[in-house]
Order: C-alpha cells, then sequence, then structure tokens
C-alpha cells in the first residue's frame, strides 16, 4: 500500500511516500527554523504562512522523488492534532483536497502517535508488544504502554515544561542558539565539571515529569552572568545530564513495573547522543531510536502510523464532516 503522509503540525512542512508502512520512497521537509531561530522561538502566524508556501511543491517533490504520479496512491494521511492550530489547517485542507480530487481515502493521523511509529520505519526487526514509549519533544513528554498497533495507555506526563523546551529555555540562558537541544550537546562535549541541579519528582510514585523549576535552578544561577566558554560547557552538560535523569528515572520504574522487554524513544529529543546512550545503559532492555531525520517532525511518520492503524475516511465525507480532523 502506497500512503503519502503531510505533517504541518509546527513549523515544519513535510509529505512523504511510504510502501507498507516501513519502505520510504521519498521524504521531503522544508523548514522555517531559520526565521524562528531570529525570534528565539515559534511564531505560529509565521509558521502557518511559510507552509502556505510551500506546501504543494512539497509535496510535489515527494511524488517526484517516489517516482509516482498522484493516482498511484492508494491513500492519504495527514496529521489532525495535536498541533498550532493554523499550522495544522494548512495540511489538513490540501489533503482533503488532493483526496476529494483523486477520489481517494484519508487517514486523519495523530502527531504524537507518529513520533512513535518513526521506529517502524527501515527497520529490518521492528518493535514487539508489549513495549513503552518515550515520546520526547519540544512540546511533549510523555510515558506510553503499547500493547498492539493502536492499543496505548498512557502512563505519564510533564505536568510544565516539556524535555525539549527545557533544552530551548535553558539553551537561551546560556546565550545558545534555538533550538536548544543540539547546541547544548555540542556544547557539552567540552564540560569539565558538573553543576549540582535538581531532579523535580524523582521520587515520586507516579509516571509524571517536571522540568519547570529545573530551568528556574539554571536562571538563578546564570541569569545576568557573564560566562565564558569553559562554564557555558559545564552547565550546557549540567543541564543534560538531569534531563536525561529526569527522563530515565522514570522510564526505568515503568520499565520493571509492566516488565516490558523493549522501550522505544520518540521525538525530536530521542536523537540526543546522551539519551541514547544512557538508555541502553540504564534501562537493560531492547532500546529503538530512528534515524535523527525521522527522529524531527517529518511525512514519512505520519505515513507509517496510518497504515499500521489504518482508518481510512470515504473521500465523500470529507467535506461533510469537518469534525473528523479537527
Amino acid at each position: 500500500m502506497l500512503i503519502l503522509g503531510v505533517e504541518t503540525s509546527c513549523d515544519e512542512t513535510a509529505a512523504a511516500v511510504v510502501e507498507d508502512g516501513t519502505k520510504i520512497l521519498s521524504n521531503v521537509v522544508a523548514s522555517s527554523l531559520e526565521l524562528h531561530a531570529k525570534t528565539g522561538g515559534i511564531i505560529p502566524e509565521t509558521a502557518a504562512r511559510e507552509q502556505l508556501k510551500a506546501i504543494i511543491p512539497v509535496i510535489e517533490n515527494a511524488l517526484n522523488e517516489a517516482s509516482l504520479k498522484p493516482a498511484d496512491l492508494d491513500a492519504i494521511a495527514v496529521t489532525n492534532g495535536p498541533g498550532l492550530f493554523g499550522s495544522l489547517s494548512i495540511g489538513v485542507e490540501t489533503a482533503k483536497t488532493l483526496a476529494y480530487s483523486l477520489s481517494k481515502p484519508i487517514v486523519p493521523t495523530n502527531h504524537l502517535v507518529g513520533h512513535i511509529y518513526a521506529n517502524w520505519l527501515e527497520n529490518s526487526t521492528p518493535p514487539a508488544f508489549p513495549n513503552l514509549d518515550l515520546l520526547v519533544s519540544g512540546g511533549h513528554t510523555e510515558l506510553v504502554l503499547m500493547t498492539d498497533h493502536g492499543q496505548f495507555q498512557w502512563l505519564g506526563g510533564t505536568r510544565d515544561d516539556a524535555a525539549g523546551e527545557c533544552f530551548d529555555k535553558t539553551a537561551r540562558l546560556l546565550g545558545l542558539p534555538y533550538p536548544g537541544g543540539p547546541p547544548i550537546q555540542k556544547a557539552a562535549e567540552k564540560a569539565r565539571k558538573i553543576y549540582a541541579l535538581p531532579r523535580p519528582l524523582h521520587d515520586s510514585k507516579d509516571f509524571d515529569f517536571s522540568f519547570s523549576g529545573l530551568k528556574t535552578a539554571v536562571a538563578l544561577q546564570v541569569e545576568d552572568k557573564k560566562l565564558n566558554d569553559q562554564e557555558v560547557a559545564d552547565w550546557a552538560a549540567s543541564v543534560q545530564e538531569a534531563i536525561v535523569d529526569s527522563l530515565l528515572i522514570k522510564t526505568k520504574k515503568a520499565v520493571e513495573k509492566y516488565k516490558v522487554k523493549e522501550v522505544l524513544l520518540a521525538g525530536g529529543v530521542a536523537a540526543n547522543a546522551k539519551l541514547k546512550v544512557e538508555a541502553a545503559k540504564r534501562l537493560q532492555v531492547k532500546v529503538y531510536t530512528a534515524p535523527p531525520k525521522l527522529c524531527t517532525d517529518n511525512g514519512a511518520m505520519i505515513a507509517a502510523a496510518a497504515f499500521f492503524n489504518y482508518q481510512p475516511v470515504p473521500f465523500q465525507q470529507i467535506q461533510a464532516d469537518s469534525s473528523l480532523f479537527f
């Protein structure tokens, strides 16, 4: 089955063609990151305007790279949330129009589920069930138990800031660019010491996370101070270690309670090298992580999720019921 996946939940404009949920035939992403880097964060209206410009060329490029015509597709999958409403609307309305004009079914797909299914792409030994999913991004930090395709049990999540958001905000405090994860990881490589930082909720009995206090602890120590390069590196390493440690403390508790043998890392923060190394070392189970380009937002993960959770909307219903999408 050939599925075109369309993803526009935030600042990326992405489209991909995936065969049978695992084989990537094309994967095209246009990002407005440079614009948002100037303001230190995503401005929703700016993101949506850039997506409006990019959506048609991105879809055309995805089809061309796959050497396909629109009529060759079996279905169209599109992210219908969560995300920025203006951005989501660009992808949804474009996918609806394309599906209607081609008389193809459309598959509304959850963005977070898409991140999890990145671990099925181009993987010769796909994950087995049950597995534990640690979904970590700029907007989300969730622990999910997955017992089968489409069978999810939410175990816990952040009570305030997401882990990726903590990376971004602490990077700004350290004078590092947006998004914060990659520059913090790079700076941390030159660290010589680790500062003491809190691990909020580390001893709570639930599976919730909290990163607002960690961000505040860093701010109290470094805000309005002129840090030299070595101090920036040391603080970057301290932040990274605190975030990774906080994530894995709760993940390990969940592994032990639910007796899973596989853990899936998903979302943009899953590309962090420290998290991947420490997860493999400390969890003592098989750990899956998609390649970095599939950890961030992309259309291939949406197409994969749609294939394994195929619940199409016939093209005749596309205009009749908008509640199917939002």
